[in-house]
């Protein structure tokens, strides 16, 4: 018994050590005054259990200790910091120790931007947020707007912030091709892709409620279908089970009921 004891002993010493360890590390900390906002804004925190919002506070706290968030043509405040976080923690929320190895930068516009990254005059701007690539690579472009209206009351199935962060675990494997490989257990690809490709026959039809954005590619599809089932589960498994399911066993999360 004594010897089960000290074995118990040093393995508590030892994650405690690297609890500790891990909070030096972290610059980062976040303020009584944030965490309210968390409790404001963010309905998926309210969901949590105490202990898995202890764990969300620090998934938040080293993200923000890790990625830059700028603003172009406006002033970044707490609300914008925390709402960028939690678009990125959401979907990676049950993977341990995952972090994102392809942004290093947010850039928040006002509003709605065009494929030429400019936020003001013209017709065709459109583009709420983009993963960017070439010169842009390692950079995210979000519109704040959009990014609030993802954690509003009344954003029905869209989050505009968890679309953009799921591109990046789809690019994780190297390719931003709607199969989330590193993440859904190999036996699950097949059904993943021809479900895909049946979803999308779908709404092209018009025979689904899947925004119609999904059918651009298979790459907007999952980033679609995610928002979906973080935004609207129990609506998601009612009308999707079978998606639902995958995205499901994908995320590590299952959010009905």
């Amino acid at each position: 018994m004594l010897y089960f004891a000290i074995i118990i002993a040093v393995v508590i010493s030892f994650t405690l050590f690297q609890r500790k360890r891990s909070r030096a590390l972290t610059q980062v900390i976040l303020t009584d005054k944030q965490k309210a906002l968390l409790t404001q804004h963010i309905d998926y925190y309210n969901n949590l259990s105490d202990d898995d919002k202890a764990y969300f506070v620090d998934k938040v706290e080293q993200f923000l200790d890790a990625v830059r968030i700028e603003g172009v043509g406006l002033e970044v405040n707490d609300t914008d910091r925390l709402m960028v976080a939690s678009s990125a923690v959401i979907p990676i929320f049950k993977f341990k120790d995952w972090t994102y190895r392809n942004v290093t930068n947010v850039l928040l516009y006002p509003d709605t931007f065009d494929k030429d990254y400019q936020f003001e005059g013209g017709d065709e701007r459109n583009i709420m947020g983009m993963v960017g690539s070439g010169y842009m690579n390692g950079q995210m472009i979000l519109s704040r707007a959009a990014l609030q209206k993802g954690f509003s009351k009344n954003n029905g199935k869209q989050n505009t912030g968890i679309h953009e962060f799921v591109h990046l675990l789809d690019k994780a494997d190297g390719a931003t091709d709607g199969i989330p490989e590193g993440f859904l257990p190999h036996e699950y690809i097949k059904p993943w892709v021809q479900m895909m490709h049946q979803e999308i026959s779908k709404i092209r039809a018009g025979h689904s409620d899947i925004d119609p954005y999904a059918a651009t590619n298979e790459a907007e599809f999952f980033a679609v279908v995610s928002e979906y089932f973080f935004e609207k589960p129990d609506q998601l498994q009612a009308k999707h089970p079978e998606l639902y399911d995958l995205l499901s066993k994908t995320f590590g999360q299952d959010l009905a009921g």
